[in-house]
């Protein structure tokens, strides 16, 4: 077994999968749980935030945050004050949406995003990021290829974490929260941020590959028109491989290797 997935939903403009001269001339990748090992810190951030938020506004009548399932559902991928509203009117609740200003707590929208914040940055000095171990063996075989390859991510931590790690060098580009911020990028499932990076590279979307492992980044890449979606499974027993192809994604790996031989073939 290869561990991919090839079983299409969304139908892409028409990219070769295979090794050759139709194989994508760019890849932009996702960061969180894609390139970094950082998605557990992110969901666990979200949970402190999210659970104070609910015991405030609901006491005992709303179940606490599933940072698994709620999780990939609601946040992951989103900017936060995005996340943090999407969470909200699917549990049925409302809270005002306040100022960016608002200092962390749980009376506003924005208060809640700022407790994530807080709560992601604490958990950050305590543990620290790592990369993923296929994903510098990844990059260096797609330079190889000459691929240029660009990381995207709704974080304002991206850069300086992406850096940290030892990537930075092997990526042309890095699209990241702040960079959102600066130009008014909307955040996913908007396809901005992936549009953004492919424009860097110089590549169009129907000849780049966008790799994700977030539902609302395999939907913001399909929305893109990019010509290749690649959803990133490392859960143990697959468990998001399904939700990944019904959001649309053209084919599902366990890692960032798997990928590279599946789409450019065993050269890389």
């Amino acid at each position: 077994m290869s561990g991919v997935d090839h079983r299409p939903a969304g139908g892409g403009p028409g990219i070769d999968r295979g090794a050759g001269p139709r194989s994508p001339r760019a890849l932009v990748l996702d960061t969180d749980g894609v390139l970094l090992d950082s998605a557990g810190l992110h969901a666990s951030a979200w949970k402190t935030a999210l659970d104070d938020c609910l015991d405030a506004v609901a006491g005992d009548e709303q179940p606490s945050f599933d940072a698994d399932e709620e999780y990939r559902r609601f946040v992951d991928g989103r900017p936060r004050y995005d996340g943090a509203a999407a969470f909200l009117a699917a549990r049925g609740l409302t809270l005002p949406a306040g100022t960016p200003g608002d200092p962390p707590g749980r009376a506003t929208i924005w208060a809640v995003a700022a407790r994530k914040e807080l709560a992601f940055v604490d958990l950050l000095r305590e543990e620290g990021v790592e990369a993923f171990g296929d994903s510098r063996p990844a990059l260096l075989a797609l330079r190889s290829e000459d691929v240029p390859c660009a990381a995207v991510s709704a974080s304002r931590h991206a850069r300086q974490l992406i850096r940290a790690a030892g990537l930075a060098d092997l990526l042309a580009v890095i699209v990241d929260g702040e960079d959102a911020a600066r130009l008014g990028l909307a955040g996913k499932p908007d396809p901005a941020l992936f549009l953004r990076a492919a424009t860097l590279l110089g590549a169009r979307p129907p000849e780049t590959a966008v790799v994700e492992d977030a539902l609302a980044g395999v939907a913001a890449a399909r929305g893109g028109g990019f010509g290749l979606v690649v959803g990133v499974d490392r859960t143990a027993r697959r468990r998001t491989a399904g939700p990944l192809r019904e959001q649309g994604a053209d084919l599902v790996v366990p890692d960032l290797t798997t990928m590279v031989r599946s789409v450019w073939g065993e050269r890389g």
